[in-house]
């Protein structure tokens, strides 16, 4: 039960930060506005995070709650490569429309300076384990090649939506992340087709 708890808590800090970020801003946002939204205290704010900077990081939780639902609500009847696409298009549309490019853009950056966890390389992530259960079925189904190893190929579609998102922000999100993606994705991955 304290472990629940624990997430519980956690979880309701991130989510108030990333919901002051988008409407304040990051920089207009502080540590005693994000414990107040979030109904914690300073303790538990600080058990957690070192900082608003360690929250950065922490937009990889938001992500995972997407991917988690995604994963439960996946129409039937898709064959992998089309559930990869999907879910593709799911994330970069909730990107799109709640995260701010400046913080997109500082996740980003905080991870190649980061000298600690990287979360975005975290494969216990949920993200990794859909990505591997999706790739693994689509392997046994006959559908993706089976001559790479599962974790090559989810390291190599981690790698193009991590390229398509670095590019949004290099270029300050002056189109559509989704349409990009939709148009692009499926080109970038079709060597996983069998």
């Amino acid at each position: 039960m304290k472990k629940k708890n624990e997430r519980n808590t956690k979880g309701r800090i991130i989510s108030a930060a990333w919901k002051l970020f988008y409407e304040q801003g990051y920089d207009d946002t502080t540590i005693e506005d994000i414990i107040f939204e979030s109904g914690t205290s300073k303790g538990s704010f600080y058990h957690y995070f070192d900082g608003k900077d360690a929250l950065l990081s922490s937009l990889s939780f938001l992500f995972d709650e997407q991917y988690e639902n995604l994963g439960k609500s996946m129409p039937d009847g898709m064959s992998a490569f089309e559930k990869l696409i999907y879910i593709n298009s799911k994330v970069f549309l909730f990107i799109e429309n709640t995260v701010p490019i400046e913080l997109l853009s500082r996740l980003l950056s905080s991870q190649l300076v980061t000298k600690g966890e990287k979360h975005l390389l975290d494969y216990d992530r949920t993200y990794y384990k859909l990505l591997r259960r999706i790739i693994t079925e689509g392997q046994e189904r006959g559908e993706l090649r089976d001559d790479l190893p599962v974790n090559e190929l989810v390291k190599d579609y981690a790698l193009c939506e991590r390229a398509m998102m670095y590019d949004y922000c290099i270029c300050e999100g002056n189109y559509s992340l989704c349409a990009y993606s939709g148009s692009n994705l499926p080109r970038f991955i079709s060597f996983f087709k069998k």
